[in-house]
């Protein structure tokens, strides 16, 4: 059998993540080669300043300033640089010279994939990007090869490790946000600048990457609804403990019908929710991620781990590169991405789930059958309701109540906008001073 010849593989990026890539490459070259049936020969690594320092030690000698250059040297590119330019660019120059391409980049997938992906088709290359969600938990592949005959239906995803480890620690460690983001911050799970994280960005663009794969569609990333933990409150995640839930936030890309029409739409959304302690991702503790899926036929399935890390991440990487570098020894084009199905993308209007509202009322009679009028009204049904009366100690010892309840309303599934509807409606009520919180809970059977 002849040989076949060892592949050029260019890395552009010797960050966290890149210099890792290049420290495994090295260091497993042989062996990956064994598994390829051809060599992997690492020709450079693109960078901005060659002197920086780097997590993992790569010999100055790969090193350059000119990745464009070694991009058109490359039968292989890694790109590791993140953001949208110049990453872009530098992935169209990759596959228009014949390149395969891997990245981890999920903004840049999230705003610009259907234009790379259809580059990719035209061209005959491939773009992987197992990385992109989940670190190291491998969800990509399983989405678009092994589940290709089936028929997802849901998926619940924990998919942004610092929140993750935000919330965990105010359910465990009774911490105040502040004061667990201060942490992750310290232990380097949290940027200086936590706004991608906290504010759902990273979350979102990785339900755009996932709704797209899992239903064939192309789902942009202005569709998907956006909300961040920064008003979850240690007093929240106290009362969903002592109702049996924890506080995650989730993204959730899901088949629905639109309530106008009844055809078969899309959504994904990010935010807040409650999951029922009982559920597998009210397990997922720290900074690990999870992502539940639920398929008609293969049912449900649960992919857990690191979602983040250099070591951890570069795994997902190099397993990518591994894929390419078979596909150039066997040889073929590439496998074009499935949006055919073009199914529609619904509003956050269109979504429906279940509700739980914390309200602030006047402790006086007929405020409760007023408040159950109000969400007959709008079309929310209530399955729960409890109720507490606060007090406060004064100068003599005596407790005295004050002269406003807490209601807790559990609601049954209902629309995103009969919901708004009936919280406008109780805001502008007489009888609410406040309508102290709204989360949506998920992971409850219908």
């Amino acid at each position: 059998m002849m040989e076949y010849r060892d592949l050029r593989v260019a890395l552009l990026g010797a960050g966290s993540v890149g210099s890792q890539v290049a420290a495994l490459l090295l260091e497993h070259r042989e062996e990956l080669a064994g598994r390829i049936g051809a060599g992997i020969d690492l020709i450079g690594v693109a960078v901005r300043d060659l002197d920086a320092p780097r997590d993992a030690e790569i010999p100055a000698e790969l090193l350059t300033t000119d990745a464009e250059s070694l991009i058109l040297g490359a039968d292989i590119v890694v790109e590791m640089i993140g953001g949208l330019e110049p990453a872009r660019e530098l992935i169209r120059l990759a596959l228009t010279s014949g390149a395969d391409v891997i990245t981890a980049n999920k903004a840049l997938l999230a705003t610009h994939g259907p234009e790379l992906f259809e580059l990719a088709g035209q061209v005959g290359a491939q773009l992987y990007y197992e990385a992109a969600v989940g670190g190291a938990i491998p969800i990509i592949r399983p989405l678009r090869d092994s589940l290709a005959g089936d028929r997802v239906v849901r998926i619940l995803g924990i998919v942004n490790g610092t929140t993750n480890y935000i919330l965990d620690r105010m359910d465990r460690e009774g911490d105040s946000l502040e004061s667990a983001l201060a942490i992750a911050q310290q232990l380097g799970y949290a940027e200086a600048d936590p706004t991608a994280d906290v504010e759902g960005h990273d979350a979102a663009q990785k339900a755009a990457i996932l709704a797209s794969l899992a239903f064939h569609t192309a789902v942009p990333l202005e569709a998907v609804h956006r909300e961040g933990i920064t008003a979850v409150t240690h007093a929240q995640v106290v009362a969903a403990r002592e109702a049996g839930f924890v506080v995650k936030l989730l993204a959730v890309c899901e088949r629905l019908a639109d309530p106008e029409t009844g055809e078969e739409g899309v959504a994904a959304r990010v935010h807040p929710a409650l999951v029922p302690a009982t559920h597998p991702l009210a397990s997922v503790r720290g900074a690990n991620n999870a992502v539940f899926l639920q398929a008609e036929a293969a049912g449900d399935l649960m992919f857990y781990g690191a979602g983040a890390g250099g070591v951890q991440t570069a795994s997902a990487v190099l397993g990518d590169l591994v894929s390419a570098a078979r596909r150039h020894v066997i040889g073929g084009p590439g496998v074009a991405e499935s949006t055919h199905a073009d199914l529609p993308v619904l509003p956050m209007s269109a979504v429906t789930t279940r509700y739980q509202v914390t309200l602030q009322v006047a402790d006086r009679p007929g405020v409760l059958a007023a408040i159950a009028t109000l969400f007959s009204e709008h079309g929310v049904s209530v399955e729960a309701v409890q109720q507490s009366v606060p007090t406060v100690t004064v100068d003599d010892g005596r407790e005295v109540a004050l002269p406003t309840a807490t209601l807790v309303i559990g609601t049954h599934a209902a629309t995103e906008a009969a919901l708004a509807a009936t919280v406008d409606a109780l805001a502008a009520s007489d009888s609410v001073a406040e309508v102290s919180s709204v989360l949506r809970v998920e992971g409850v059977a219908s």
